[in-house]
Formats: C-alpha cells, structure tokens, sequence
C-alpha cells in the first residue's frame, strides 16, 4: 500500500487521515488528560498539527519479547529465561471467547470505528467534564497496542517505560498518529491478534498465551466463557484485579465482563448468568524463570551459556546489540551438555560433599577433540539462599566465576610438556633433594632473567623429608615431587612453561597475565575448573587443543518465522606434537596406576590425571582424563579462609585434605557415571626407559600424597638397608613419615631408603 503519491504528497487515504486525526486531536487528547482551563484546548489543537506532521511517518515495531528455552545436548529442557514469559500465537489459536471478551470490555466499537472513536471521545469529554478529572478514557484498542508497543520498546530500562507511559500531549499526539498508520496497514484481525500477545496480565505473563498457562494451566485456545473473562478483565488493573491475591476483586471484574459481553450480544444472558454462578477456577502455574529453575542441577551451565549469549561477538557486534537480541527472547538454545554426564557429576557431588559444608567443590567435564563442555556443576546450588551461590566456582571471573584456585600439582604436567617439546628425555633425572632455594638465575620471555634474592633466597620443599631423589620423570610425576620440578623449569627457562600454557588455553581466572617466576611450575597462579579439564583435554586428544564450547545451535522466532543464528565454533590447533602428548599420557597414567591418584582410578578403564594440593591446603585438586572425557575436580573455600586441615567434608572427618584423598573419589564416580555404556577406549602411549640403576630402595605403591594407608603403603624395598628396615614392613606402616631417628646418622645416608610406608603424608605444596 503506498504511502505517498508519485510527486511526494500524501495519498487520499492520508489527508483524509490527517484530517481526522487533527480534528479530534485535542478532543480526544484532553479526554484522557485532565487540563486546569478550558482554554487549553484550542492550544492542544493549534499545536496539534504541527506536532502531527513533525512525527516519523512510520512506527518502529520492535520485535516482541518472549521466553528462550535452553536445552541440553539430547534436547532436553534444562530452563527457560525470558525478560518477559510470554509466547506469540496467532489469532487462530485464541479462543473466540476471548476476542470477544476483551473487545466487549476494552472497545466494544472496534469494528466499527477507524483509529479513533469519535463517539467514544465526546462520551468521554462529557464525563469529564461533570467530574472535573479524568473519569473516562477514550483510547481505543488500536490506540491501546500503540501505547504497548512504545513500552515493549522502551525494554527494561524504567526512565523510558515512563515516558512511554506518561500522560502528556505528546504521548497522546504521537499515539494517535500512529494508531491511524496501524489500522490502515494491519486491518482489525491483525491488530486484535497483537494487541492479544503484546498486553500484560499480570503475575509476570505478557500476552494471552502465557496468562491461559499462568492462571489455568492451559493454552489460550481452550480458553472458556468465564475463564476468557477473567482474563480481560485483569488487563485494566492487573493488580487490582489480580485473582492470585483478591479473588473476590476479580470476580466482580470478571462479571462486570460477562455483563458487558452479553450487552453487545456476544453471548446470551442465559450465558453470562451461568458464567457468572462458575467459580473462577484457577489452575495456576508458578512463574519459571531464569537459571535458578534449570534441572539437573545445571544453574550454573545454563548462566555460563547467557554469559556466552552476552559476551561473544557472534551474536552481535555490540554488548548492548547482544544484551537487546537475549531480552527480546524467542530463542532455543541446544547446548553441549551431556544429560548423563550432568547427572553422574551432580550425584557425585551430592555423594562426597554437603552444601553447608564449610568448604565446596566444583567440577567440569570436557570432551576433548572438540572442546564441549558436558557438564557443569558445583555443591552450592545456584540460588540466594543460605549456602547457595550465583558465583559459579567452575568459570573464569569474566563469565560469572570468582577469582579462581591454585591449581597446585595438576599444573606440573604442563611443565613437562614443555620441557618434552623442548627435547627433555623423560628418562631425565634431577637431584630432587627434600628442600632447596629457587636456582638462580632462571631465563624468563623476552631475554629477561628471573633471580633469587641472594640476602634472602626464595626456598622451596617436598611435602615430605622421606622424598629425596634422585628422580627421573616418571616417579617424580607420580609422586609429584616439587623440587624436581623447579630444577626442570629452571633448566629449560620459563617462557617454554607460559607459551605452552597459552597453546592450551591455560589462563589465570582474573585474567591477568601469567607471571614469569619459577614458582609457576608448583601451580602457584589461581586458575578455574573448567580451565584445568579443557587443558587435560589437549593430553587426551593427544596434543590438539580445542576451545571450549557450550552452544550446539540457536534458533530464533520473531512473529511468524524462525531463523538460525551464527554460534560460536570451537577453534582447534596443535598445542604439541602426538609424542610429547603420548608421553604424558604415560607419565599420568602411572600417577593413576602407582601415584598419588590411586583412588581415583577407573578400574579396568584406562584413565590418567594428576592430584594437587596447594600450600596451607586451601584447596586440593584432581584433574584427569580419558581418551574421550577430560574432567576436573576442585574442593575448598571460595573465600580462600579455611585451610583443609581437621575438617568434615560430606560427613566425613580428615585430619589432612589432600588432592587424591577428596577430589579423587569424587572425579572417580563422576566419570565412572558419566562414562558407563560408552566404548573402553585406550591410550596412545610410548614406553619410557628406566633411568640408570640407581641405589635406592622402591618401597612400593602407598598413596605417597595421601599418606598412604596400611593396606596401601606395600613392603620396604629390598635393596635400601635403613629404609627398608625401618621405613617398610608387611603391613605397609600406616603411610606414617619416615621416623625421626634417635642417634646421629651421617648426611645423605638415607639416600638409598626404601619407601615402604607409602611414603609418608606425600602430598604436594604446588
């Protein structure tokens, strides 16, 4: 329908428009606004017209919001969010009740009149004027859905839904100019099927389909006489006439409807007075908004994929582009979340740690080869209550976690990869002694150079003084000796250990550089859960990282058509060769088999990972994989305040919290669950040559970190005269440190020990 002629005038159907439009102008405005003086209204009409003819000759529609639906990988619902719970349908799927009831009660003349009812406007100038308020309107339904749609436009921000709603000239002026445009381009069917999805009903339901499922439990097609009633009657107050919290309130208001209905002849008496007789019958259903509703415990998934929505320039140039499409809703989001391996993480969870806990946990599954993330879960549920939280503790604190943890041991992998790219052996052996000051100098990026205080070096040492090398790479790995690893970062520099780092996307969570300190190699800087599992992910895909992604697809509704919207793609590179991954693969597999992660081990499912607890044990760690599942495992305090040292977690007392004793089980049963019915895959691995002999006892597989057992601690070794003597017995001595000797025995005599007593307490300080 053109809207000019040819030589730029405005066509018939617009003068005419015009016409009409200024003649009632200040009419119909002034019988909606109370004014002091009846001269008031031949200012309203003088200004009118040049107010009229100054608007934009068409009005923005926006799209209206509606509910996003978020589901997991299986496409199952996981929640629904929506800056506004409402679902568009068209007029075919509104009950015929309910059109008639709410033009019977809003604008019984809808059919007959144009944008603006003239009659309607002198009835209401007349009122008024006996009043000497405004006691009547004359906004029809058409002027009604104008009004709507500046307040849908103005979105959440309250400084424009004000003056969206304000009661002045211009408002007035601006609506009614367009209320003409709408009737001429849409016609009534279209304008009734939108005024129906664009209007509030109250208890959060924006539009007719979500108030039939908020009161009654039903769609608005099934909608009855009374029920349709009720609903357009809500629509003038709808707190006044809310039925949830005044039934006696709405029910009047209902009846004054039925009246009206069978005034205009809609329906008959006999109708409306049997309607009246009904009770109102609500079925109501609670609003459901917002990650707090997601099942299976994935709050914290579903709030890390808004985050994603918000954050990435996929989805719009800008923030506020983003933030617009995400409110505006109608989306249907299909995640990467693995309904079974959220279920195994969760049941986990609630088997090892309680929520009031005085420390928490958090874990991340990854899947490596294509960076999905599968699941995602923590012990403090999402929530505002007493021991629930909105932080999610598994992400970085630019997607909604916090600050992060030292990831303490399960980083020295990392070290090893570098120093393997760099040409290490993994055969190469290190004097390891049981404590030593930080080498120096060590090289750092760009031709710096990392040095100790001389006046008051930095020291270092192994949990315990039984761990004595010499070590080659394999039992250091699982034995997770810290002084071997500061003397291999400090021989290969620490720039190879930051850039392999960056190749496998290991970040700090603040996001703050890594710094260039040896230290480093003990996992001093605070990293998120996710981050560590997508990193052990790279060893699984045998040296291909992949970024981590949470989004499969998203479509997107708006009015009658569904469109498919770009996601964000996982990007994966090479981090290191397949040897060097392979070789790791070898070393954490024995950490698993004979180290400090034997209680976290699968079985007869090859497995691999990596134990780690942090200085003064404010938080442990166990990070692992398999072939086809990386995972991660933290537990401690968020706020970095209560040390893991005679502590209760999950109902159980620990003297000492370490990273194979807590975290362990935990990521064991996770993947245990998360795994079962899958394919047993295995590693690609590459044999290691023994060190050269060396004299020293081996005194067996004890859980050296967790100090072992006495089931677990093994016989003392055979070839290590005191410390198979005294350190090892058939019993495995309980995991207890090497005794305190009461006689004065040389230096470095125990050097050929046997570690029969698991090794002491192990554990780790990186």
């Amino acid at each position: 329908m053109p809207n000019k002629r040819s030589g730029g005038g405005l066509s018939p159907t617009q003068q005419a428009a015009k016409f009409l439009g200024v003649s009632v102008l200040a009419g119909a405005v002034l019988a909606g606004i109370a004014l002091p003086a009846v001269g008031a209204l031949g200012l309203a009409a003088k200004g009118s017209v040049e107010s009229f003819d100054e608007l934009p000759a068409t009005m923005k529609t926006p799209p209206l919001s509606q509910r996003t639906t978020i589901l997991d990988a299986d496409g199952g619902q996981i929640a629904t969010v929506y800056s506004r719970d409402r679902t568009v349908v068209p007029l075919k799927d509104i009950s015929p009740y309910m059109q008639k009831a709410i033009v019977a009660i809003e604008d019984s003349r809808f059919y007959q009149h144009g944008a603006v009812d003239l009659k309607g406007v002198l009835r209401a100038l007349n009122k008024n004027a006996q009043t000497g308020g405004v006691s009547e309107g004359a906004s029809t339904l058409t002027q009604q859905y104008v009004k709507n749609v500046f307040v849908e436009e103005a979105g959440d921000d309250p400084t424009k839904v004000a003056q969206a709603t304000q009661q002045t000239i211009g408002r007035k002026i601006r609506e009614l100019k367009y209320a003409i445009q709408v009737e001429e381009e849409l016609g009534k069917k279209k304008i009734l099927e939108n005024y129906l999805n664009i209007t509030f009903f109250g208890q959060q339901a924006y539009g007719v389909e979500a108030a039939a499922q908020r009161y009654f439990s039903k769609s608005a097609k099934d909608l009855s006489i009374e029920q349709s009633a009720l609903l357009a009657g809500i629509v003038q107050s709808p707190s006044r006439y809310d039925p949830v919290n005044d039934e006696a309130e709405a029910t009047k208001r209902r009846n004054t409807v039925l009246q009206r209905m069978a005034a205009v002849g809609d329906i008959s008496q006999a109708q409306a007075t049997d309607a009246m007789k009904a009770p109102l019958g609500l079925k109501v259903s609670k609003p459901k908004n917002g990650c707090i509703t997601a099942v299976k415990g994935a709050g914290f998934f579903c709030d890390y994929v808004r985050e994603v929505f918000l954050t990435d320039p996929v989805f719009g140039k800008t923030k506020e582009q983003r933030a617009k499409i995400w409110n505006q809703g109608g989306l249907t989001i299909r995640t990467t979340m693995d309904p079974q391996a959220q279920n195994a993480a969760q049941r986990s969870i609630k088997e090892h740690v309680y929520k009031s806990d005085e420390v928490a946990t958090a874990v991340s599954l990854v899947q490596p080869g294509t960076g999905k993330i599968l699941a995602m879960g923590q012990s403090r549920p999402y929530g505002f209550k007493k021991n629930e939280t909105q932080i999610n503790l598994s992400v970085d604190q630019s997607m909604g976690g916090g600050m992060g943890y030292q990831p303490g041991s399960t980083f020295k992998p990392i070290v090893a990869a570098a120093a393997l790219e760099d040409g290490m052996p993994a055969n190469k052996v290190y004097s390891s002694p049981y404590q030593m000051p930080y080498p120096s100098p060590v090289s750092a990026c760009d031709g710096k150079r990392w040095v100790n205080d001389p006046n008051n070096p930095a020291k270092l040492e192994n949990e315990n003084s039984s761990e004595v090398g010499p070590y080659d790479m394999r039992e250091a790995t699982a034995k997770s000796v810290n002084t071997y690893y500061v003397q291999m970062i400090s021989d290969i520099g620490i720039c190879p250990v930051t850039t392999m780092a960056k190749k496998m996307g290991v970040v700090r969570a603040d996001g703050d550089k890594m710094p260039q300190v040896p230290s480093i190699a003990l996992g001093t800087q605070e990293m998120s859960p996710l981050t560590m599992a997508n990193a052990y992910a790279t060893f699984a895909a045998r040296g291909m990282h992949c970024t981590p992604v949470a989004i499969e697809s998203v479509s997107r509704r708006v009015g009658d058509k569904t469109t498919s919207l770009q996601v964000p793609k996982s990007t994966c590179s090479r981090a290191m060769s397949e040897n060097t991954a392979d070789t790791i693969n070898a070393l954490l597999k024995g950490v698993v088999e004979d180290g400090t992660g034997t209680k976290a081990g699968l079985g007869s499912r090859p497995s691999a990972g990596k134990t780690g607890t942090t200085d003064e044990r404010y938080a442990a760690w166990f990070v692992g994989y398999t072939p086809n599942m990386a995972g991660a495992v933290w537990v401690g305090d968020p706020a970095h305040k209560r040390k893991m040292s005679g502590i209760t977690i999950g109902g159980r007392s620990y003297g000492k919290v370490f990273g194979g004793e807590v975290p362990g089980p935990i990521w064991r049963d996770m993947m245990s669950g998360a795994l079962e019915g899958k394919p047993v895959e295995n590693f690609n691995t590459v044999h290691i040559p023994d060190s050269k002999p060396r004299d020293r006892g081996d005194g067996g597989g004890g859980d050296r970190e967790d100090g072992g057992n006495g089931d677990n601690g093994g016989n003392g070794g055979g070839d290590g005269f005191v410390g198979g003597l005294v350190g090892g017995n058939n019993n495995g001595g309980g995991g207890e440190p090497f005794p305190t000797p009461s006689f004065s025995i040389p230096e470095g005599f125990f050097r050929g020990q046997g570690n029969g007593g698991g090794n002491g307490n192990g554990g780790r300080f990186g």
